[in-house]
């Protein structure tokens, strides 16, 4: 019997976005559709919540701090490998239609099908608008343009990635596959056909609190970066965004099209869904995504279905992250995952619920190289056990949630007197994750807190991590340093 995986992604959607998460009066009957077949999960989180350095991490099992891409318009690094690399060289076809954001391109991409993957389904959004003539093009990056001109399925993006999707499953019944549909949709500009918009013309998505937090006792680039709104009188705040809301529906009908062709071509398929990072919608004052570890930009929907492996209409509660999709794959495709991938596979989670991961890791450097209007460099490192996040800020405040007590987080208790044990455990695990992963940015800055007593003094060795990993393919074994003797097994400390 063929293998094939199937991995469906958007883009901007946080997980109280989809109804099956929570019901918010958005309707995504079609994602829920799978979450009924399937385990949902519900404290999964992106490695950072920006596009392309979300996507690295899913697309190769390493970190963007190990991959490269520690920000938008910037390419992986050329000894890192993608999945479909490693699938296409292990006797798989490996398809990929969407967004793919990690060329080092412009928002768009650069329309040029990487290595891995088949050329014949390779489409980015380089290549939906050079199909558009000049009028189009333009009008395609607003919502409120296409939307007085009448735009029709046909014409959006979402819809010629489902179609080349479909073509795919229905042709490739007998072959064992990777297929990734990676949507653009409901990120801006929305654009979506009727009626979706007219659907949520006097919806309003519901207020939390968080949404009047004051950001006081929070770091101050969160200030900074809510601006004007920092102090603006929030007692009649309402949260309408018809063509975002109306887009999220949109591009839930689209994979559903995509899921009855699985159902119908490749049933016994492993089924992914996902979404790379959510959107603030005005919590903590704050816009878009950016350098934070709020659960609205970092907890993100996530679904796997497998007949014979989930049973219909599990939920899992322990964290989970974007970084387990490639070893999960992997496993599933009854492949060795190399030594050098920082996630682990989900496969134990879906077939006796075991948990996995002790703690997830989000990180953050840089939103934009191309356009950068975004507060510059703002190094980032968080880590979450399943009620503690603690996030260390470099260059500002650093902040720790009681998710369990304080699930908006609201309240910073880094320098509470109750909350030390939890913290200063959170910390250490940061700092081991820091080495073991080989962060560039790692140093005793990160350990030497206000906060953190008993800390080792500053030094210049820090903790003589090696600079080394231990690669095992695709290129000769690095060298130690020291010896020049190629490394077969990777240690500690020097």
């Amino acid at each position: 019997m063929s293998k094939k995986i199937i991995l469906i992604m958007t883009d901007t959607q946080r997980s109280d976005m989809v109804s099956c998460y929570k019901n918010t009066g958005l309707k995504t009957p079609c994602i829920d559709s799978i979450a009924a077949d399937g385990m949902r999960f519900t404290n999964a989180y992106t490695a950072q919540p920006v596009c392309g350095p979300a996507r690295s991490a899913v697309f190769t099992g390493l970190f963007p701090h190990s991959n490269g891409v520690c920000t938008n318009s910037v390419s992986l690094c050329d000894n890192v490998k993608t999945i479909g690399q490693r699938m296409r060289d292990n006797g798989f076809r490996a398809a990929y239609i969407g967004k793919w954001h990690l060329d080092g391109g412009d928002y768009f991409g650069l329309g040029r099908c990487p290595d891995g993957w088949d050329a014949d389904y390779w489409y980015d959004m380089r290549n939906y608008l050079e199909e558009l003539p000049y009028r189009d093009r333009k009008d395609s990056r607003s919502a409120e343009a296409m939307h007085r001109r009448g735009v029709t399925d046909g014409f959006t993006f979402g819809r010629r990635c489902t179609d080349r999707a479909v073509d795919f499953i229905q042709t490739h019944t007998a072959d064992d596959y990777l297929l990734v549909v990676s949507y653009d949709e409901p990120h801006g500009p929305s654009v979506c056909p009727e009626p979706y918009p007219s659907m949520y013309e006097n919806y309003e998505f519901p207020v939390s609190p968080n949404v009047y937090d004051t950001l006081e006792n929070k770091p101050e680039h969160q200030k900074v970066w809510a601006g004007a709104a920092l102090n603006e009188d929030r007692s009649g705040v309402k949260i309408k965004e018809k063509y975002f809301f109306g887009c999220n529906t949109f591009i839930d009908r689209e994979i559903g099209r995509v899921y009855d062709a699985i159902n119908r071509y490749a049933g016994d398929a492993l089924v992914i869904y996902t979404s790379d990072h959510g959107d603030f919608l005005k919590s903590h004052r704050l816009s878009g995504k950016g350098p934070a570890a709020y659960d609205e930009i970092t907890k993100i929907p996530f679904i796997i279905k497998c007949r014979g492996i989930t049973e219909p209409g599990q939920s899992y509660g322990y964290p989970v992250s974007h970084i387990d999709i490639t070893p999960t794959i992997l496993d599933f495709a009854g492949l060795a995952a190399p030594k050098l991938l920082q996630g682990k596979s989900l496969l134990p989670v879906l077939r006796v619920g075991r948990r996995v991961n002790e703690y997830i890791f989000i990180e953050f450097e840089r939103y934009e190289i191309d356009h950068d209007g975004f507060g510059g460099y703002q190094p980032m490192r968080s880590v979450y056990d399943g009620r503690y996040k603690l996030t260390v800020n470099l260059l500002s405040g650093d902040e720790l949630y009681d998710l369990t007590d304080d699930p908006y987080e609201m309240n910073n208790l880094i320098c509470n007197g109750g909350s030390e044990t939890a913290r200063d455990r959170l910390h250490d695990a940061l700092l081991d994750w820091q080495n073991v992963t080989r962060d560039p940015l790692r140093g005793y800055y990160w350990s030497n807190r206000a906060w953190r007593s008993g800390a080792a003094a500053p030094s210049w060795a820090y903790t003589g991590m090696t600079r080394q990993r231990e690669n095992e393919e695709y290129e000769p074994r690095q060298l130690d340093y020291d010896t020049g003797v190629e490394m077969t097994e990777a240690v500690r400390k020097k």
